[in-house]
């Protein structure tokens, strides 16, 4: 059977109504446009779109898709035309083919973050209109990491494989896709830290040898227990991925000894009331660990998966977590949204248009007119944890970790969070930035006089409270900075005794580079352009200041805005404190001291205390500038004491691309010893990575950042 009899036959098993005739001719469209092109391991080109193809079919998605996964690359790689494939295949083809080759390229470079905000805009609206893009886009990036090993341009590999975890992984965890998910995962994790995966598997199989992780045993001791209760099952088990691990020890700062859960068991019954039996069972037969029981079938999440999850201190007293669901819903969490196409008949295909949170990220698009906004704001969409509210009449608000009633409020209609006064939680009156919990029912109290206020941003979570509080400061800001800009015009046009005029204001704009006036009077308003530069734009006889002031005035401008940090108080000379080495991402403060300026800490640093708060300001690092700075981070790191230990610890800071400056051995005794390690850096992120890698070493026994002497 030829491979693409193959395809055919495998569409057909769950689609019956399929038109073997169409996938027939997309095969052979496909084919014949990208001749004899080929891929950069030799293979011809058109093995990866049938791949994608192959991946879709697995994921038994309906015939349009399939097609759509032939043809994904013809527009963009062929000479064909959107219009050709509207007349072969119909206009929803050509659409899918057409939104697939837009999401073609996102990048993250920072250098070109407005092409990667449009880009993701573009993703974002493509796939609003119809989710099925999405699946395409992601079968296609699959497919592209199982053959990244033959790409020889390393920058191009790594590029791929952080998109990859920054982007297209969370999309596929984000509509209940875990199967592809979990491979994006593992193979960007392996293209970008393999020494590490390969350290995370070591330990895992040494645990094996000791006997710690007897899959077999445990499921054999479960499948007793179930049996004893008449509740009928499969079991599987599973030990989690290397990147699962890796992630946990990254985000709770512990080592991979204090794992709790290293392995996972699904329990598989025929349906809901087994679910709740076996969970009995399980509860009556070992003690639960507290705190990690969650109910996805009475509370299920937004991209259609449920469960019930919990985590037992099983048989030899290990914790593991178990997952307890029917065979639907084991198939809906490998699939997600895709698997509804399993089980409904005549499901509307345009599906993205249900999906509330595609929807808000589309609203996000309009409101964030800052780049470094959009990216924050949709990558947080995109990887949020979710609370479950409820409002007075019973309606369900799914919220991410740690909202507070306003996120609550906008949640339910975009008018009421701009209204909003005050909040009761459970019958009783709440501050407004405390944070909800599952169950809570909200109750947000509205005044027709409230305007947003500027402080909510600051603790505020979800993206669409964020940007819309955003857009409010910001027509507000623009209103009343326009009104000042307009005073200070006056004001020296009154001193040069010439008279206002608008309209000579208009010959301006073009060489400010601004569209309306109201523009040009915001930008004197907030101190973007010197007022007197328009008064001589416009009476060049007047110009009476000196070349060389002006270049002087430039040239301290441009020295006082080239640091990276938003607040500072001109005139004042700047140090970043020794004792907790700041670095973008952390929170900071500035500390005045007579004589020496302005000392930069951590807003968490130890010797914050001994300063009187009158000395203290509030500062930020500003994302909107480019820092080419590098940055020193301190680590406190116990190893054991034998031989080749220090240089695995340096080799897993070079590895990530860090400079060891300084290391001091603090105390060494016959079987660890101490020291404090000083690392130049880019960012925080990057400082946590390294100390990520550095406790994954068998040798660590704990590795911490140092905050304060």
């Amino acid at each position: 059977m030829t491979e693409q009899a193959k395809l055919v036959e495998k569409v057909k098993n769950y689609f019956p109504k399929l038109n073997v005739e169409n996938i027939n001719k997309a095969y052979d469209f496909g084919k014949k446009a990208h001749g004899s092109q080929t891929r950069e391991s030799g293979h011809p080109f058109f093995s990866h779109p049938f791949e994608v193809a192959n991946i879709l079919a697995q994921m038994k998605l309906d015939e349009n898709s399939i097609i759509t996964g032939l043809l994904h690359d013809v527009i963009e790689d062929t000479l064909a035309t959107k219009e050709e494939i509207k007349n072969n295949f119909g206009t929803e083809v050509a659409n899918l083919v057409d939104g697939v080759t837009k999401l073609s390229k996102i990048s993250l470079k920072k250098t070109n973050k407005n092409n990667q905000v449009e880009n993701l805009r573009k993703f974002i609206l493509a796939i609003s209109e119809d989710i099925r893009v999405l699946f395409v886009k992601l079968a296609d990036r699959l497919h592209n990491m199982r053959t990244i090993k033959y790409l020889k341009d390393k920058e191009k590999k790594i590029k791929i494989s952080n998109e990859t975890l920054e982007i297209f992984a969370p999309l596929a965890d984000r509509i209940g896709i875990r199967k592809i998910k979990d491979e994006l995962e593992d193979l960007a994790f392996e293209e970008l830290n393999l020494s590490v995966k390969s350290t995370i598997i070591k330990r895992i199989n040494f645990l094996k040898l000791e006997g710690k992780n007897n899959i077999k045993l445990i499921i054999n001791q479960i499948q007793k227990v179930l049996k004893k209760n008449n509740v009928k099952a499969d079991i599987v088990g599973r030990e989690k991925k290397p990147y699962s691990i890796w992630k946990k020890m990254k985000t709770k700062n512990i080592s991979f000894e204090q794992l709790s859960d290293v392995m996972a068991f699904k329990i598989i019954v025929d349906d809901i009331d087994n679910c709740y039996l076996a969970l009995k069972a399980m509860h009556l037969s070992y003690p639960i660990v507290p705190g990690r029981f969650k109910d996805y079938i009475s509370l299920p999440k937004q991209n259609g998966y449920k469960s019930i999850h919990t985590t037992i201190f099983g048989p030899a007293q290990q914790k593991i977590e178990i997952q307890i669901r029917t065979k639907k819903m084991e198939s809906i969490a490998q699939y997600g949204v895709a698997a509804h196409w399993q089980y409904k008949n005549n499901i509307n295909l345009q599906e993205g248009k249900k999906f509330k949170w595609i929807r808000e990220l589309a609203e996000i698009v309009e409101n964030s007119s800052e780049p470094d906004d959009f990216l924050e704001n949709t990558k947080m969409e995109i990887y949020k944890d979710q609370v479950f509210c409820f409002t007075p009449k019973g309606d369900l608000i799914a919220l991410p970790d740690k909202s507070t009633p306003i996120d609550f409020a906008y949640a339910v209609h975009t008018k009421l969070g701009d209204v909003c006064i005050g909040a009761k939680v459970n019958g009783k009156i709440t501050p407004l930035k405390n944070y909800l919990k599952n169950g809570d029912q909200v109750e947000i109290i509205k005044s027709k006089f409230q305007n947003p206020s500027p402080n909510w941003s600051n603790f505020v979570k979800t993206p669409k409270a964020k940007s819309r509080i955003k857009k409010f400061i910001k027509t507000k800001e623009y209103k009343e900075y326009s009104i000042l800009g307009l005073k200070i015009l006056k004001h020296f046009f009154s001193k040069n005794k010439k008279s206002f005029d608008e309209s000579n204001l208009k010959q301006t704009l073009e060489l400010f580079k601004l569209s309306t006036i109201d523009d040009l009077y915001f930008n004197i308003g907030k101190g973007n352009f010197d007022p007197l530069k328009v008064l001589y734009a416009i009476y060049p006889t007047l110009k009476k200041i000196k070349k060389e002031n002006l270049i002087k005035n430039n040239n301290k401008k441009e020295k006082t805005n080239s640091l990276p940090i938003r607040g500072l108080l001109p005139g004042f000379a700047i140090n970043y404190a020794k004792c907790c080495c700041p670095m973008p991402g952390d929170r900071i403060i500035g500390i005045i001291i007579k004589g020496k300026g302005i000392g930069i800490h951590t807003s968490d640093c130890n010797e914050i205390g001994k300063y009187s708060k009158k000395n203290i300001i509030s500062l930020s690092w500003d994302s909107k500038k480019r820092n080419l700075e590098d940055y020193v981070g301190r680590i406190m790191i116990i190893v054991l004491n034998e031989p080749g230990n220090l240089g695995e610890i340096a080799s897993a800071i070079g590895n990530n691309k860090g400079n060891i400056i300084n290391l001091k051995l603090t105390s060494r005794k016959k079987t660890f010893f101490e020291m404090s390690v000083d690392v130049k850096v880019k960012n925080l992120n990057h400082f946590t990575n390294i100390i990520a890698s550095i406790r994954s070493l068998d040798s660590v026994s704990s590795v911490n950042r140092v905050k304060g002497e």
